[in-house]
């Protein structure tokens, strides 16, 4: 088979992960990163290139003779990119534009699932405020108000109030989340334990990917506003074995069947978001792409090949691997955020002794670095991602906080609860 040169586009916590795991490939060839970070630059030549100029990047997959892109984000993926490069015979691992609606519009999903009747909680799509205002009276408090686009994992607002409920449409409307907030979609609160399911999929064959549990809010005890995400582990325990496979078969499956027979067949990871009710795992929300923190929990527990998998579902021969080889150990990552996020976050501070912090068997993931006059500073709103295993959550916690005390990071913070929930079920 030879070596693959690989294009890897973004430059967040989670594509120095996988990054990191496809330089682990025998099968790899070069390996470019557009845009990169300081961390991606130990495994990737860094590039500069515009994930939105398609015939760019078409032209730099040629001239490096690129034989699989890897699009980390949401935003190309919803652009249409992959689309471009398959138009052009170059693999791409994500779906193309019209797949990408499962995250780029909350409604389509929403329709998908009462077509194909997935498991999910009863809505209304509203495109005006008076609609929206006439539909919110079907519904009891808390309600979840969803802007339908994207908004960067903060388009979503559970009311638990009607004057909340209210303030949001209004913020909505007012267009706060720009294009992303022009429709909406009003859901009923659903109750019970949130996890994550991740499958990839060539749009027929279907491959379990591991669970995760994430941590939204920006505080301990899951308190204040919600964030992209301020931690994860892996395997969310609460989702059994016997609830993984209730999902493929009533979640998962559904929706590849319905999208290959709508003639947009989906093919990439499936992330699912959902919620562990009394009646059943239900669907809340799909991403077209890995997690971000999650796919740096996933990534420190896969044992197998990357370049291999990925290749195979961009060229849909996913029928032809085995189960992905996952270490029944747990993976721990916590976030370590500039001060303001996920406001305004401070910039520029500088960050020391990630050396220290990995010689004890941690990794430290860079997502929002930069390297200014030699000296590596914050340059997002997530910071670092530092991320150990253990033979527990317990135990992984306390490696992935004992790196993250090594680290000098003044401007930064983090939660120091991550994983809480499963240690003291653990205790139990």
């Amino acid at each position: 088979m030879g070596d693959i040169n690989i294009l890897l586009l973004g430059g967040g916590g989670r594509e120095h992960a996988l990054a990191w795991k496809l330089a682990q490939s025998p099968r790899l060839g070069a390996l470019f990163a557009a845009p990169g970070n300081p961390g991606i630059a130990d495994h990737a030549t860094l590039v500069d290139l515009d994930a939105t100029d398609h015939a760019a990047v078409v032209t730099f997959c040629r001239a490096n003779a690129i034989g699989l892109v890897v699009i980390g984000p949401e935003a190309p993926l919803v652009d249409g990119l992959a689309d471009t490069l398959r138009a052009a015979d170059i693999p791409a691992f994500g779906p193309g534009k019209a797949a990408a609606q499962l995250e780029g519009s909350k409604g389509f999903t929403k329709d998908l699932c009462a077509r194909a009747k997935i498991p999910t909680a009863g809505y209304v799509r509203a495109g005006t405020k008076a609609d929206a205002l006439a539909a919110l009276e079907g519904f009891a408090i808390p309600v979840v108000i969803k802007a339908d686009g994207l908004a960067a994992g903060k388009g979503v607002i559970i009311a638990m109030t009607r004057e909340e409920a209210l303030a949001a449409l209004d913020e909505m409307f007012s267009g706060a989340f720009g294009s992303a907030g022009e429709e909406v979609v009003i859901e009923e609160f659903l109750t019970g334990e949130e996890a994550s399911f991740f499958a990839l999929t060539d749009g027929s064959a279907i491959l379990p990917f591991g669970s995760a549990q994430d941590h939204k809010r920006v505080g301990d005890g899951d308190t204040g506003p919600n964030t992209g995400g301020m931690g994860a582990y892996s395997p969310a325990r609460v989702l059994t074995p016997e609830l993984e496979a209730e999902v493929i078969e009533t979640i998962i499956r559904p929706t590849v069947d319905t999208m290959a027979a709508d003639g947009i067949p989906y093919s990439g990871v499936l992330y699912a978001g959902l919620m562990l009710t009394p009646d059943g795992p239900k669907l809340i929300e799909y991403n077209a792409r890995f997690g971000d923190p999650e796919c740096q929990v996933l990534m420190s527990r896969f044992d197998g090949d990357l370049v291999d998998l990925l290749l195979a579902v961009a060229q849909g021969r996913l029928a032809d691997q085995g189960p992905v080889a996952l270490a029944d150990r747990t993976a721990l990552t916590i976030v370590m955020a500039a001060n303001g996020y996920p406001g305004t976050p401070e910039k520029g501070g500088a960050i020391a002794n990630i050396a220290a912090a990995q010689s004890a068997g941690a990794k430290v993931f860079h997502a929002g670095t930069a390297m200014k006059d030699g000296v590596l500073v914050a340059n997002g709103g997530r910071v670092l991602n530092v991320t150990a295993s253990g033979d527990s959550v317990a135990q992984a916690q306390a490696a992935a906080y004992a790196a993250v005390d090594a680290i000098e990071f003044p401007t930064g913070f983090c939660r120091r609860d991550i994983g809480w929930r499963e240690v003291a079920r653990e205790a139990q």
